[in-house]
């Protein structure tokens, strides 16, 4: 695991899933570049315009999820004790990231937030999505929403539209696979966890658990994308 300042992350890579896969086995990379690159496009044409962004993306996200030819096995391995988060791509520029999180049976996260947009996307399992807010003067936390979502069931969120939420893997039995997005390189982002009783918060880092993230130049990913 590879928390945001180690320097074995100096130089962030591109693309992550290959195809073959560690195993040998091949996927439908053709599928996962055609989303890149159609986000990528949206991405350029209305970085400031984020309600424009969730429009055009988020039918995107969800064609994405309802496929399971693309994602390999070893970017869906689960930890039977906790969650694990894989990087997939991260764009040149760091303005978006795609990351799988790999639920464990009952599984899910502390109240936290973004800071950045992000979208949430059900690719197998049911996931259990709390939405909070947060009053700004006694910083008390009160349910908003709940939504249970699954098979390509998106959820948005952001600074700007409340992106205080909890994610639990609402299955006790089995694994639950989500796809996300999100507005930055999420692996460097400095973002909050909040105490469910007081609303306090404290900052926090993510890390992504690929065993090697591997440093792929962007004439190296054409070479790459060249050979679909």
């Amino acid at each position: 695991m590879y928390q945001a300042d180690d320097p074995r992350v100096d130089h962030v890579p591109v693309l992550v899933i290959s195809a073959p896969s560690s195993d040998g086995t091949m996927h439908n990379l053709a599928r996962f570049k055609r989303f890149i690159e159609q986000l990528s496009r949206i991405v350029d044409e209305g970085e400031d315009a984020e309600r424009r962004l969730f429009e055009s993306a988020k039918p995107l996200l969800a064609d994405l999820v309802g496929h399971d030819d693309w994602l390999p096995a070893e970017l869906a391995a689960p930890d039977p004790d906790w969650y694990r988060q894989y990087l997939l791509y991260l764009d040149p520029r760091e303005r978006f990231s795609v990351v799988s999180v790999v639920w464990g049976p009952g599984r899910g996260t502390a109240i936290y937030d973004l800071t950045v947009w992000g979208m949430t996307a059900v690719m197998e399992g049911v996931l259990r999505c709390e939405v909070f807010d947060r009053d700004p003067v006694g910083y008390q936390l009160s349910p908003a929403t709940t939504r249970r979502l699954q098979r390509s069931d998106v959820f948005i969120a952001s600074p700007a539209i409340g992106d205080i939420h909890r994610l639990t893997n609402a299955l006790a039995d089995a694994v639950t696979l989500s796809i996300h997005v999100y507005g930055a390189n999420i692996a460097t982002v400095k973002r909050y966890i909040y105490d469910p009783d007081t609303g306090h918060r404290r900052k926090f880092v993510s890390a992504y658990d690929n065993p090697v993230v591997p440093h792929i130049t962007q004439s190296r990913l054409k070479v790459l994308l060249r050979r679909i």
